[in-house]
C-alpha cells in the first residue's frame, strides 16, 4: 500500500484512537479500527510450529526441527520450503503474523535458547533466517526477526544490561537483522535487555540502525510485557506494545501526547507502519475471499522428514554406517530418549505435534518383518517428573483416558468441567467467580514402588494421592518472567509407595491469585530403576544383537528458556551408558539429541556419532532414513564443539551487577577457538556423509568488485555414492590495520555429484564479507589490500587457498 493511502488512513483516526491501536487488544490480538477499515490481526509463537492463539493439547500443529537443526542443513531452498509450511499452518489457524525467526546467536554454547537460535555464525544465521522469512511471507504471512538484539542468554533476561564493543555489534549481533530487513521481513521483535544501558524497547538502535540506515518499513513489535515505561519508549522506534489490553502505554501514553512529551506525529508514524503491516497480511481494506486451508499431511510428513535427514550431523563414522535392511538381524535400541525424545526445546515457543514418530518407532517401522528390534531404557534420568496424559492415566469421571479438569468456585462448588489430555494445563477455561483449578486422574500404576508426583503453580497448591496429601501450602509467585509465570511454573513435589496394578486417584489444585497465571501441571514419574540393573541390562542387550544405536540427550530441567546451562554434561547417567554400550558392542551408533553442544567424553569409543537436535515430528522417520542408507546425513556444524567446557574460549552467560560484558568482541565460536589457538572436538561446518570428496582447486578473480566476488572451487567425489558436499568459503587478513578474526566464513554453496566425478563449485563472497565498522566515522570502512581466500569442509578443514586484491572504494557511497 502506498504512503499517500496510508497517511489518508491515518488522518481517519483520532489521538485516542490511534493510541489505542498501539497496544494488544488481548494477549495474541491487535486492535481493530474499522473507521480505518482495520481487521484485528492474530500472532503466533511460530519458530518450530505455529501454536495459535491458545495452549491447548487438542489444537494441533506440525512440529518443525529445531532453529539449531535448520541450521545444520545449510540448505537455503529447504529452509525457505519450510518457511512456506509454517505460512500454511498460520493460515490454516487463522494467524496473521508468525512470531519468529530467532537470530541472536550462540555466543557461549552454556546459551539455554540456543535450540531457537540458528547458529555461532552471523552469515550463516543471516542466510538461514532470510530463507525462513521469504518462505513465510510467501504465503502472505508476517514473519518477525527477534530477539534486536543481543539477546543472546538467559540469565536475568529481564534486566541485563549488555555492553558489545561497536564494532561486534555491528560486525556480529546485528549483521542477522541486517540480512532480514534485506529480505524484506515485515516485522521486528526488540528484546527484554538491554545494550549499553538503554533497555531494548527505548534503544536507539530501533532507530538506527534498523528503520534509518536500513530503510526498515515493518513494525517493531515488543517481546511480551517487554515495554515498562511509557514516554521513553514511546519516543524511541517501538511501535507495538504486547501483550494487552493492558501496557505502560494505553491511557497513559494518551495522556503523554496530549501533555505534549510524545508529539502526534511519532503517533502517527507507528499506527502507518501498523497499517502497512496490517495491508500485507490481508487485515486491512475489504477482507479477502476465505480460502479453505490445504492440509496435505502426507506432504508435510515427507518434507519433515526430509528435513531430519538433511540436519543429521555424522560427527564420526568408522565404516558403522550405513546399516542395510537385510544384513542386520537383531537391532538393540538403547536409551530413555529412544521412546521418549525430546522433539522440540522447552519454552514460549512449545506446541502440540499432531503426530509424532520417536527414534524406536523408526527402526521398528523400517525393519518390521526383517529384524528383531529390542528396546531397553538404561539407567533412570535425573529429571523432574513428566506431566501425566493420556497413555498413563483416565479420566476419573467418565474412564475415558486423560483428565479430569474441573475450575471451582471459593466455596468449592464446580463452575465448568471438561475432559483433558494433559496433566500441562497453561490456560484452563477463566469462568466468572473462578478461584481454583483441579486437574484429576486414575492412575493405574505399571510398577510398583515410590513414585514422585508434582504439581505445579502459583498460590496455594494441594496434591493428593490415593487419599494421602503429599503437597499442601502456599507457594508465592518469585518471578516476572512470563515464561515461567504462564509456561513453566515451578513444581512441587511428594512421593508415595504404589502397588502395581492397583489404581489410584490423583488429585492436584492450584487457586488464581492475581498476577499469578494460570498455568497448573500435574506431573508424576515412577521409581526408577536400579542403575547397576539397568546398565547391565543395557549392555546384554548390546552384546547380543548385531548393532546397537544408543539414544542420550539432554531434559527439559538441563536445556530450557528461562535459564542457562550450568555445565555441558549429558544429564544422569547417559555418559556411562554409552561407554558401557560401545565397549560390549563394536557397531555402536551413538545418536546425540540435543538443541546445543554437550560433552562427548566417548566420542571416540563408538563405532559412529549422529547428531540430530530436536528433529521435530518426524525424527524417527528421518533417523530411520539415515541409519539405512534411503538418505545421506545431509547437516553440517552450525557450532563449533568443544571436548570440554573448560576448553571453550567464551562462556560467560552470567551478568555482574546486572551488566554482562561482550569483552571478546567479534571473536566468538570458531572465531574465538582460532584466536585461542585452542582445538576443539568438532569445529563449525564440520559434517561427514556417506561419500568423500577432494578439494582439488580454487579460482578466483584478482580483484573484487564492488558487488563482491565469486569462489570457483572444483571438487570431486572420491567415494561409491553420490553425495552433498558444502563448500565453505573463508576470508582472512594477517596484516590488517584493524583487528580482525584470524578467519571468517564468507560464503557457501552445495552440490550434488555422482561417484568419480569431478564438479566446480561457485561460491558468491559478498562485499559485505570484506567490509569493517569504523567506530570512528560510525560507518562501514573497506580496507584495501590482499585478503587470503580459504576453502574446504569446516573452520579447520581449509585445504585450498588463493588471494585477492580489495581497492580502495568498493562500497557504493564510500
Amino acid at each position: 500500500m502506498e504512503d499517500d493511502e496510508l497517511n489518508r488512513l491515518v488522518d481517519k483516526l483520532n489521538l485516542a484512537q490511534k493510541v489505542e491501536l498501539l497496544t494488544g487488544a488481548t494477549t495474541w490480538r491487535t486492535a481493530a479500527q474499522p473507521a480505518a477499515g482495520l481487521r484485528e490481526m492474530v500472532m503466533s509463537d511460530g519458530p518450530a510450529g505455529v501454536r495459535g492463539e491458545a495452549w491447548d493439547e487438542r489444537r494441533t500443529s506440525a512440529l518443525l526441527p529445531a532453529a539449531t537443526a535448520l541450521a545444520a542443513m545449510w540448505d537455503e531452498d529447504l529452509a525457505q520450503r519450510l518457511g512456506a509450511l509454517l505460512a500454511q499452518e498460520a493460515r490454516s489457524k487463522g494467524v496473521h503474523v508468525v512470531l519468529g525467526p530467532t537470530l541472536n546467536l550462540h555466543r557461549s554454547p552454556l546459551g539455554g535458547r540456543h535450540f531457537e537460535c540458528f547458529s555461532e555464525d552471523p552469515e550463516l544465521t543471516g542466510r538461514t533466517g532470510a530463507a525462513l522469512i521469504r518462505g513465510i511471507q510467501s504465503g502472505g504471512v508476517a514473519a518477525t526477526a527477534k530477539h534486536y538484539v543481543a539477546n543472546d542468554s538467559e540469565t536475568d533476561r529481564l534486566t541485563v544490561d549488555v555492553r558489545v564493543p561497536e564494532r561486534a555489534l555491528h560486525e556480529v549481533y546485528l549483521a542477522p537483522f541486517e540480512a532480514a530487513v534485506e529480505a524484506g521481513v515485515w516485522a521486528v521483535m526488540s528484546g527484554y535487555n538491554a545494550v549499553g544501558g538503554a533497555t531494548m524497547t527505548e534503544s536507539p538502535l530501533l532507530a538506527d540502525p534498523l528503520k534509518e540506515r536500513w530503510g526498515f518499513d515493518g513494525a517493531v513489535v515488543s517481546d511480551w510485557a517487554a515495554v515498562r515505561s511509557t514516554v521513553p519508549s514511546a519516543l524511541a522506534a517501538q511501535d507495538l506494545a504486547m501483550p494487552g489490553p493492558e501496557s505502560a502505554w494505553g491511557e497513559a501514553l494518551l495522556r503523554a501526547v496530549r501533555a505534549g512529551e510524545v508529539p502526534e506525529p511519532v503517533i502517527d508514524d507507528k499506527v502507518r507502519r501498523l497499517l502497512r503491516l496490517a495491508a500485507r497480511v490481508g487485515a486491512l481494506g475489504d477482507p479477502e475471499p476465505a480460502r479453505p486451508a490445504r492440509h496435505r499431511p502426507r506432504q508435510t510428513r515427507a518434507l519433515l522428514r526430509r528435513a531430519v535427514a538433511a540436519s543429521a550431523v555424522l560427527l564420526t563414522n568408522h565404516d558403522v554406517l550405513p546399516w542395510t535392511v537385510g544384513a542386520v538381524r537383531t537391532v538393540a535400541v538403547i536409551g530413555a530418549h529412544a521412546a521418549r525424545p525430546r522433539l522440540q526445546g522447552g519454552g514460549s515457543a512449545g506446541v502440540f505435534p499432531r503426530h509424532t514418530v520417536t527414534p524406536l518407532d523408526g527402526i521398528r517401522a523400517a525393519l518390521r518383518g526383517t529384524a528383531e528390534v529390542i528396546h531397553t531404557p538404561g539407567p533412570g534420568l535425573v529429571e523432574q517428573p513428566w506431566p501425566l496424559d493420556a497413555d498413563r492415566c483416565d479420566d476419573p469421571q467418565t474412564g475415558e483416558p486423560g483428565l479430569r479438569l474441573r475450575v471451582l468456585d471459593r466455596a468449592g462448588h464446580e463452575l465448568y468441567a471438561e475432559h483433558r489430555l494433559s496433566g500441562r494445563l497453561l490456560e484452563p477455561a477463566l469462568v466468572p467467580g473462578a478461584h481454583t483449578v483441579e486437574l484429576s486422574a486414575v492412575l493405574q500404576p505399571a510398577v510398583g514402588g515410590e513414585w514422585t508426583f508434582g504439581v505445579g503453580g502459583f498460590g496455594h497448591l494441594e496434591l493428593v494421592v490415593d487419599g494421602q496429601r503429599l503437597v499442601a501450602g502456599e507457594y508465592p509467585k518469585n518471578t516476572d518472567d512470563p515464561a515461567v509465570v504462564h509456561v513453566g511454573p515451578p513444581c512441587r513435589h511428594g512421593r508415595i509407595v504404589l502397588r502395581a496394578g492397583r489404581p489410584v486417584e490423583v488429585v492436584a489444585r492450584r487457586t488464581l491469585e492475581p498476577d499469578t497465571g494460570r498455568a497448573t501441571l500435574l506431573t508424576a514419574a515412577p521409581p526408577p530403576p536400579d542403575p547397576a540393573a539397568a546398565l547391565a541390562r543395557a549392555v546384554d542387550v548390546a552384546r547380543a544383537a548385531d548393532v546397537a544405536v544408543v539414544v542420550v540427550g539432554t531434559t527439559e530441567g538441563s536445556e530450557s528458556e528461562g535459564h542457562d546451562r550450568l555445565t555441558l554434561a549429558l544429564p544422569g547417567d547417559q555418559d556411562a551408558l554409552v561407554a558401557a554400550v560401545a565397549a560390549a558392542q563394536p557397531r555402536t551408533v551413538a545418536v546425540v539429541n540435543s538443541g546445543g553442544p554437550v560433552e562427548l567424553p566417548w566420542r571416540d569409543e563408538v563405532g559412529a556419532l549422529l547428531l540430530t537436535w530436536f528433529p521435530g515430528q518426524e525424527a524417527g522417520a528421518g533417523l530411520a532414513d539415515v541409519l539405512f542408507g534411503r538418505a545421506e546425513p545431509g547437516g553440517r556444524l552450525p557450532t563449533t564443539w568443544a571436548d570440554r567446557l573448560a576448553d571453550a574460549p567464551v562462556t560467560r552467560t552470567r551478568p555482574e551487577d546486572g551488566v554482562l560484558a561482550y569483552s571478546e568482541g567479534p571473536h566468538i565460536g570458531h572465531r574465538a577457538w582460532l584466536r585461542a589457538g585452542r582445538e576443539p572436538a568438532y569445529w563449525f561446518g564440520h559434517g561427514l556423509g556417506y561419500t568423500t570428496w577432494s578439494h582439488d582447486a580454487i579460482e578466483a578473480p584478482p580483484q573484487a568488485g564492488p558487488d563482491g566476488f565469486t569462489v570457483r572451487v572444483t571438487v570431486r567425489n572420491t567415494g561409491a555414492r553420490t553425495g552433498r558436499e558444502v563448500v565453505q568459503v573463508y576470508l582472512s587478513r594477517p596484516d590488517s590495520a584493524v583487528e580482525r578474526p584470524v578467519r571468517w566464513l564468507a560464503g557457501y554453496a552445495a552440490v550434488t555429484a555422482h561417484p568419480g566425478t569431478s564438479t566446480d563449485v561457485r561460491v558468491h563472497v559478498p562485499a559485505r564479507a570484506l567490509r569493517h565498522w569504523s567506530p570512528d566515522a560510525h560507518d562501514w570502512r573497506t580496507e584495501p589490500g590482499t585478503y587470503r581466500v580459504h576453502a574446504g569442509r569446516s573452520a579447520g578443514d581449509l585445504t585450498l587457498t588463493t588471494e585477492i586484491e580489495v581497492m580502495l572504494c568498493q562500497e557504493a557511497g564510500e
